[in-house]
């Protein structure tokens, strides 16, 4: 009996290994059919430093294209193929496009991609070669847009009348017209030419959802033209779609119901393919550490501070992969973050109901985790209304991380744009003001001068705002991260740092070694005093001074601040006090 796979190979006679084997492709090949295009943007990452082989997704996959006739008809009940849907959703930058281009190019025909996929991980299976390049692949990114493209009926028929080109000139023998619809035209393809079958490997479904020119009637358009190519369709062999917002909003009904679909706050599956995983950014580091580089800014734990605090489902940790690898490419910490549009901008959402969250915003500066019902589904709302719909899409588009039913800030790089926002919003109200006393603060803790510094101390408490009540150590250290938030910018604070003989409330590392470094410990109901007492006692300022016989790191004063408040003072009053532990050497 003739097999799927002898089939194939009739299209491409000549196949073998080495790029001369692939003559007489040519004519499957096309625009978005058997694309090269894929393979040219995957060759590419792969040449990159600091590319991480994320090949293993394709374990899973080839268990959902097609097995050869005889082996179909041979397997017992209840063996056999995944479902061959398969929906990806996570935050921009997190990957999608180069999975999706690696997927691409190790199925599709277009172009012998063995001489990079041999290097990989995914080459060791009995089965690599079996499905390396043996696939016909429509692989389309909806996120190209058309010349000047203002509407929806441009925007779809360039997709529509490239795919159709490619398919009448790979297959002349099945009689497409030119005013085919396209899933005709595949029905012509797999009835006419030998059942022939196709994976679909379609990137940023979901573009269409954030442009201006789309309607609520275009939207609902594009859903059935997605349903109407792909369900219930013989000719489909596999499905990987790609995007950010998640498909159930628009799969209400039954139009594309028939996605597994997979994102990073709900299902564990493939969450090791998006993102970067510890062991991944620390061989990444590795690689940094070989780099011949005269003076290197970038540490492991710069990574971990500024780029981690995502988690999947199962808990682990995820590192936002574009920022990690320009942070170690340019030799440079900075906020990667880059602006697309609206939907980059974190005021975005938050304007959308200032009053609903401002408070919450204030716990998030602040590194509390806020209680939040997050469903996904919420973040495919064009007017986000309620105060867990504006979490929701924060939590989708990357701006929150979602962990045991909190929202938080996930890392520096993100906590900074919070804190820019947060600087310039007046309509935050008391967050703003907070935000604004926070250079003084750390002007005066500085200048020593304890008067402002608990004159400030002393308006934050007199705020309305529920947050800012504390009756214990650990309510007080919450305010402490909030004015000094402008610190962040020169310092970093770390809160319960081991130090000496004990572990300090907060103590701030200056990125300039030579500016003063900052010890400070809280007390409630004690005295100020008691605190500075305490860090000369347990000796923290020892974190600044070296190991013995070696120069100090830090060469700028080593202040104590002990801040001090009494719940029972009907003046709300706090008691400060600085101290200079050592000069500046």
């Amino acid at each position: 009996m003739r097999t799927i796979f002898a089939r194939e190979n009739l299209l491409c006679l000549t196949w073998g290994a080495g790029q001369d084997g692939w003559k007489g492709c040519e004519d499957r090949m096309g625009v978005y059919l058997n694309s090269s295009s894929a393979y040219g943007l995957f060759r590419r990452e792969y040449a990159s430093r600091y590319y991480v082989d994320k090949s293993g997704i394709l374990a899973d996959l080839v268990q959902r294209v097609e097995l050869d006739l005889d082996d179909i008809e041979e397997q017992e009940l209840g063996q056999g193929i995944e479902p061959k849907y398969v929906a990806i959703t996570r935050p921009r930058r997190f990957g999608k496009t180069v999975t999706a281009n690696m997927i691409a190019a190790y199925f599709g025909k277009g172009i012998d991609s063995g001489k990079i996929f041999d290097r990989l991980n995914i080459s060791k299976y009995d089965w690599y070669r079996k499905h390396l390049n043996r696939h016909n692949v429509i692989h389309i990114m909806f996120n190209e847009l058309p010349l000047g493209c203002g509407s929806y009926n441009v925007y779809i028929s360039k997709f529509v009348k490239g795919l159709l080109t490619d398919l009448r000139k790979a297959y002349p023998d099945a009689e497409i017209e030119k005013d085919d619809d396209v899933w005709d035209a595949l029905k012509k393809v797999y009835e006419y030419c030998g059942n022939e079958k196709f994976i679909f490997v379609l990137d940023e479904w979901d573009f269409i959802y954030h442009q201006d020119f789309a309607t609520d009637k275009d939207k609902t358009n594009f859903t059935q033209f997605l349903s109407s190519l792909l369900k219930d369709k013989a000719y489909v062999e596999m499905t990987y779609m790609t995007g950010i917002l998640p498909i159930a909003k628009y799969s209400s009904g039954s139009e594309i119901n028939m996605f597994c679909e997979y994102t990073m706050a709900t299902e564990e599956k493939y969450s090791e393919y998006f993102g970067f995983t510890e062991r991944e950014v620390d061989d990444l580091y590795g690689r940094y550490l070989r780099q011949d580089i005269a003076e290197r800014k970038v540490t492991r734990e710069d990574l971990r501070r500024w780029y981690d605090g995502y988690h999947t489902k199962s808990g682990e940790r995820v590192y936002n992969p574009r920022s990690v690898v320009l942070a170690l490419e340019n030799n440079n910490l900075g906020n990667y973050w880059t602006s697309s549009g609206p939907y980059d901008e974190l005021f975005y959402y938050i304007g959308a109901n200032v009053d609903s969250v401002k408070e919450d915003v204030g716990l998030l500066l602040s590194d509390i985790p806020v209680p939040a019902d997050v469903q996904e589904y919420a973040a495919t709302s064009m007017e986000l209304k309620t105060r867990d719909e504006i979490f929701s899409a924060m939590v989708v588009y990357g701006f929150l991380n979602y962990e045991h039913g909190c929202v938080s800030i996930p890392n520096k790089e993100l906590m900074d744009q919070f804190a820019a926002m947060a600087r310039k919003e007046e309509s935050l109200g008391n967050v703003y003001r907070l935000t604004k006393e926070s250079g003084r603060m750390l002007a005066a803790t500085r200048a020593g001068d304890t008067e402002t510094m608990a004159e400030i101390l002393q308006f934050v408490h007199n705020t309305e705002s529920p947050l800012l009540v504390y009756n214990n150590e650990a309510e007080l250290a919450s305010i402490i991260k909030l004015v000094y938030l402008q610190a962040r910018d020169h310092y970093r604070i770390e809160r319960e740092d081991r130090a000496g003989a004990g572990y300090v409330d907060f103590i701030f590392y200056p990125v300039r070694k030579d500016h003063d470094a900052i010890i400070i410990e809280l007390k409630v109901n004690q005295t100020a005093d008691e605190a500075i007492q305490q860090i000369k006692d347990r000796q923290y300022a020892l974190k600044f001074e070296g190991k013995i016989g070696e120069k100090p790191e830090y060469t700028g004063r080593i202040l104590a601040v002990g801040i001090a408040y009494h719940k029972n003072d009907e003046n709300k009053r706090h008691e400060c006090r600085v101290e200079v532990l050592r000069e500046r050497l």
